[in-house]
């Protein structure tokens, strides 16, 4: 049994409310990267925004995962496979999940402006209807 499933109900709506907190928090740091034009860096910030929701709403709905791979596979099996969020928001994940890994860490990937104008809507428009879902 992982330690977040021993938390109470009352933890977890806690933990889970934290986290989603992070992920708006995370994409607010994304904004202040992209106003200095740091766009690799705001990409980062930009997935582990949404990697915090998604956690939010894995953790409410006490489904454990121990690994980036591991939140992926758990998000679109207990959520999209299942058609409660339409299957684009997978797909934007993980697209989002190998572009953060491309920019840390591929040699000579830069992003750009247009990149960012066109991800930092979807990572926003992701992660309100992941709050959304955790309120239903």
């Amino acid at each position: 049994m992982s330690r977040q499933q021993e938390l109470s109900p009352e933890n977890r709506e806690a933990l889970s409310a934290y986290r989603l907190q992070r992920a708006k928090e995370t994409l607010l740091e994304a904004d202040a990267l992209i106003a200095g034009e740091f766009y690799n860096a705001a990409v980062n910030r930009l997935y582990y925004a949404c990697y915090y929701a998604v956690i939010a709403l894995l953790i409410k709905n006490n489904i454990a995962a121990q690994t980036h791979q591991g939140v992926r596979q758990m998000f679109s099996l207990h959520f999209i496979v299942t058609g409660k969020l339409p299957q684009h928001f997978s797909t934007f994940y993980s697209r989002l999940f190998n572009d953060r890994i491309s920019g840390d860490y591929d040699d000579y990937v830069q992003y750009d402006a247009e990149m960012i104008r066109i991800i930092r809507p979807q990572s926003a428009a992701f992660i309100c209807m992941l709050e959304e879902a955790m309120s239903k």
